[in-house]
């Protein structure tokens, strides 16, 4: 009598790593798995049904078999993080606001801007989005000319621009004298249409192109956060207009907002 030749019928069950989903992606597709059906030297994939014959609840696999261990929570942000004592000692008590300006490098035109909101005694942060600062990069004693943009704790009180305002409590002063000049390249053009008054080495309360200087014309002055153009400024701080309308609308004098600015090394000391 002839025997039949063996064929392998054991199935494997395999699970599929969790992955990040895109916004758009049908988050009810995250935890499937699939089943693969080996018989007679030939594989098929089936989809596997979620949830069937036990627990819905899904296990992540650590490499060597460990369980994984679960994401950890992020403690509650008792102050602006990246944000060293001898600048966070300057933020007023009463401030609710804070617009941190984080700069790639000591020398470096790019940067980092978030928003962050005080509720209770907890920092919440809001927004952030890419910017560009000085475009020889930072200093902790700004002078004019110098192309960098200073370090520092600066109240903001006012603002305005080339355009109406989109909305907002600051003080707002439209004018067609923010116009940036026409001899300037042309991605400059709409550089000041909206503009936020930083206030250093000004007088608090009048337009952001007030050319009052209390310390001093060598020291600078007219340092705003406006409209970027793309890169690097003469020592403002830009961004795009989308931002520069949200910071308008968003930014109360109620809260006593302030910007803490400069590259990541001197914001930490």
């Amino acid at each position: 009598m002839r025997r039949r030749p063996f064929v392998s019928t054991r199935v494997r069950t395999r699970t599929e790593s969790p992955h990040l989903a895109c916004d758009h992606e049908d988050m009810s597709k995250r935890g499937s798995g699939w089943v693969a059906l080996v018989a007679a030297g030939c594989a098929l994939s089936v989809m596997s049904l979620a949830g069937c014959g036990g627990s819905q609840e899904k296990q992540t696999a650590a490499p060597g078999g460990k369980k994984a261990a679960a994401p950890e929570k992020k403690a509650p942000l008792k102050r602006v993080p990246g944000i060293g004592d001898r600048l966070w000692d300057r933020v007023p008590a009463d401030s609710r606001q804070v617009v941190a300006v984080y700069g790639a490098g000591k020398d470096s035109p790019d940067s980092t801007v978030a928003l962050f909101t005080k509720q209770g005694s907890v920092w919440k942060q809001e927004r952030t989005w890419s910017a560009h600062n000085g475009r020889k990069g930072w200093t902790p004693d700004h002078h004019e000319g110098d192309k960098r943009s200073p370090v520092g704790v600066f109240t903001l009180s006012d603002a305005g621009g080339v355009l109406p305002s989109p909305g907002g409590r600051l003080p707002y002063t439209r004018s067609a004298s923010f116009q940036a000049p026409h001899y300037w390249n042309k991605a400059y053009w709409h550089d000041f249409d909206y503009v936020i008054a930083i206030d250093y080495n000004r007088v608090k309360g009048t337009s952001p192109n007030d050319p009052t200087r209390p310390q001093g014309q060598t020291k600078g002055g007219s340092i705003w956060l406006h409209m970027d153009h793309g890169s690097g400024t003469s020592a403002c701080v830009s961004q795009p207009e989308a931002d520069m309308r949200y910071l308008l609308r968003t930014l109360d004098p109620a809260q006593h907002p302030v910007v803490v600015m400069g590259d990541r090394a001197e914001l930490r000391a």
